[in-house]
């Protein structure tokens, strides 16, 4: 598992006074409002930076950190993702989990064979829709509903699937 969340990524500043504008990379931008502190990262680096307002503008998210008052002291964090500790995460309800835990999950089938590993997670409008690589390269898609999804083990690094009929043909 990751110690570190990704929440957004640091499109460009935003006037004179120290602002980013910031593509939210979270299921709830509303979230950044919660927020005190986010990590920058640059290369293997991580810096925290405490925030100081919150704004929103389209989609996207206006961020102020405390003690960057001009335009010069964030240029550089342009094109910089930002990062928060599993700790400052959101909650999770039950059946909930992050992407960055289920990306490189082992997908089992109810029969004990592997069918692939979990490669991507689309988010589409009634439910997520999970990308599973073959080991013929081949792609499956998997709709993350309750029929298809019987077991996720983050600790074991295994999700258990029932295939729908049809969904490898």
């Amino acid at each position: 598992m990751n110690d570190y969340l990704r929440v957004g990524a640091v499109t460009s500043t935003h006037g004179l006074k120290g602002e980013v504008k910031v593509f939210p990379t979270t299921d709830d931008p509303g979230r950044f409002k919660k927020l005190k502190q986010v990590l920058l990262k640059n290369g293997n680096e991580m810096t925290e930076l405490k925030i100081a307002s919150v704004k929103f503008f389209k989609n996207l998210v206006i961020l102020k950190f405390k003690d960057h008052d001009t335009i010069e002291s964030v240029m550089g964090y342009k094109g910089k993702e930002l990062y928060v500790t599993r700790a400052n995460a959101v909650k999770l309800e039950k059946d909930e989990y992050f992407i960055a835990d289920l990306i490189g999950l082992k997908v089992m089938l109810e029969d004990g064979s592997q069918l692939g590993t979990l490669t991507d997670v689309l988010e589409t409008g009634a439910n997520d829709v999970y990308e599973v690589r073959m080991e013929n390269q081949k792609e499956v898609l998997i709709p993350a509903i309750h029929q298809c999804i019987l077991n996720v083990d983050l600790a074991s690094g295994e999700m258990l699937v029932r295939l729908m009929e049809g969904m490898l043909d």
